[in-house]
């Protein structure tokens, strides 16, 4: 039920987040829900693989390149997903901190952080 309810506030997110941020664009709710999982299943099966590969380069930045890797997540998610898409780059890396902090937010509203 938890897994759920993550999913469906991502969505939410995702959606709320596109609506006020030019250059990201999802076609409905169903969209955001599919986006949501991708971005899921990218987390958990691609991103540590990047992490590894990138970690000399994480260590120089003291982590802030894992900005820059939550941002190639997003871009990817945009080429899986149709509906979903992301201007640039930069636009991206926006994104993705805005996401990343939203969920923080209401993970913490939610009590779902333990």
């Amino acid at each position: 039920m938890n897994l759920l309810i993550r999913i469906l506030v991502t969505s939410g997110l995702v959606l709320l987040i596109a609506h006020f941020m030019p250059g990201v664009h999802v076609a409905g709710f169903t969209t955001a829900l599919i986006v949501a999982v991708v971005l899921g299943l990218l987390n958990i099966f691609i991103k540590p693989i990047l992490v590894i590969l990138t970690l000399p380069v994480t260590i120089l930045t003291l982590g802030l390149f894992l900005l820059v890797i939550n941002a190639l997540i997003i871009l990817l998610c945009t080429n899986i997903v149709g509906g979903f898409s992301v201007d640039s780059f930069w636009t991206a890396f926006l994104f993705s901190i805005i996401l990343s902090l939203s969920q923080s937010i209401m993970n913490g509203i939610l009590g779902e952080g333990k």
